[in-house]
């Protein structure tokens, strides 16, 4: 890494990202460091947390008569309170940040983490350049030393708050942390084949070839609507094709065998279909909602 970027991104990184606030937590950040040619520190000790970052170089690490080794990609911790020092004969490029939680504005469950995080003896954890603490830190300091433009804040506090919680997890995987909880949510996959779907009506949408295109089996992506939508995967495109045509018979002048083409469909198989799910024909629902404020419509089983 450039050490002109280390020393930029560390200016404006400590002039715009003091205050970070993830679900559940408020953290005040004290300063951030970067030091291209760091030796020797005396003894001391911080009120708050201080997480450095070896990007190159050797060195030790010196707390409570304990000696851990520095080189490339450690990173290590010294918690408030806690006399520490650090030692190089040969310099080491390192990154730095101190942080502390304000307790005030913060959940329970974040005041217990980071409680755990204090009486935590991971001292050093080493992690590797794809992981993301590394990753993380990079892109910040990367992006922090580009020119300020457009949403150059927002950039910098969003990547400041990813590092200091993917920080805490390095730190501490065994702890219990409100991040991790599991959000209830249609898998990925399935959001995906349902964008694909809503996005291309006017296409057949067989049921092999939409699999095919996800590199995925017929038979897994049929279980996968009728597990976590309730329906098959045939009936919910026919659905989604007849609430476009409803909503296309609504809000435009299209003819029904325009309509009827939008969605994939015959005229006749069109009107019959709606009128089944919809329980009117095309032409009069037309004329029933055509200059009515309703927005959302549901096609119903058949």
């Amino acid at each position: 890494m450039n050490v002109n970027h280390l020393v930029s991104g560390r200016t404006v990184l400590n002039q715009y990202v003091h205050h970070l606030e993830p679900n559940g937590a408020s953290f005040y950040v004290h300063y951030w460091g970067a030091m291209p040619n760091h030796y020797h520190t005396l003894v001391h000790k911080h009120s708050f947390f201080e997480i450095c970052y070896v990007v190159k170089g050797d060195g030790y690490y010196l707390e409570r008569g304990c000696t851990y080794p520095l080189k490339e990609n450690t990173i290590f911790m010294s918690r408030p309170e806690i006399l520490h020092q650090i030692k190089s004969e040969t310099g080491l490029v390192i990154l730095y940040v101190g942080f502390e939680i304000n307790e005030e504005n913060s959940s329970a469950e974040w005041i217990k983490v980071i409680e755990e995080v204090k009486q935590s003896g991971n001292v050093t954890v080493y992690a590797k350049d794809e992981e993301a603490p590394c990753m993380l830190w990079k892109t910040l300091m990367l992006q922090a030393a580009q020119p300020v433009k457009a949403f150059c804040k927002e950039i910098l506090g969003d990547l400041s708050q990813a590092l200091i919680l993917s920080l805490i997890q390095t730190i501490l995987p065994s702890a219990h942390h409100p991040m991790q909880q599991p959000i209830q949510t249609s898998s990925a996959l399935l959001t995906e084949v349902k964008l694909h779907i809503q996005d291309n009506l006017s296409q057949s949408l067989k049921l092999k070839d939409v699999a095919h295109h996800f590199h995925i089996s017929g038979r897994h992506l049929s279980r996968l609507f009728s597990a976590e939508l309730g329906v098959s995967y045939s009936e919910f495109v026919q659905n989604e094709k007849i609430v476009k045509a409803a909503e296309l018979l609504k809000t435009t002048d299209l003819s029904i065998k325009e309509i009827a083409e939008e969605i994939g469909f015959t005229v006749h198989y069109f009107t019959r279909v709606f009128a089944a799910k919809i329980g009117s024909s095309p032409g009069l629902f037309r004329s029933l909602y055509k200059d009515s404020k309703m927005t959302v419509f549901h096609a119903g089983k058949s």
